[in-house]
């Protein structure tokens, strides 16, 4: 993890730029999809879901919460993603519903800069990296 500095511009810039943007999602669905059959079952993404602990924590304390409702909360999450409703996500619908996810972030930072913490491997990192060479000029 490392503290990076990003606004809503520097994500609406990396989801604009369709080639760094589709790299970078297709790298992220190929390490979820690890049955390598090119479809997210629920299990491959409930792992992802509780890896990023949104619902865990407040302000990065853990809290705890009732396993029937977070089952309803990644199940909702799940649906969301799965746009035909057939209980599998392809790589169209992870892309298509990353980039909604990605800008609705974007919009919610809006102009003025933050600081936070980002994990190296992350797409909001991913992010703030393509935004460097622009800094270094």
């Amino acid at each position: 993890m490392s503290v990076e500095i990003l606004d809503g511009a520097t994500i609406v810039g990396f989801v604009e730029d369709e080639e760094a943007f589709d790299v970078c999602v297709s790298d992220l669905f190929g390490q979820l999809d690890t049955d390598k059959d090119g479809l997210l079952s629920y299990a491959e993404m409930l792992k992802e879901l509780q890896r990023l602990r949104v619902f865990e924590t407040h302000f990065g304390i853990d809290v705890k919460r009732d396993p029937e409702e977070r089952a309803r909360v990644f199940k909702s999450l799940f649906a969301q993603f799965d746009h035909d409703l057939n209980g599998r996500i392809d790589l169209k619908e992870f892309k298509e519903e990353t980039k909604q996810i990605m800008l609705a972030m974007a919009n919610g930072l809006g102009s003025l800069p933050v600081q936070m913490a980002l994990e190296h491997d992350s797409l909001l990192m991913k992010a703030v990296q393509r935004e460097y060479p622009k800094i270094a000029a």
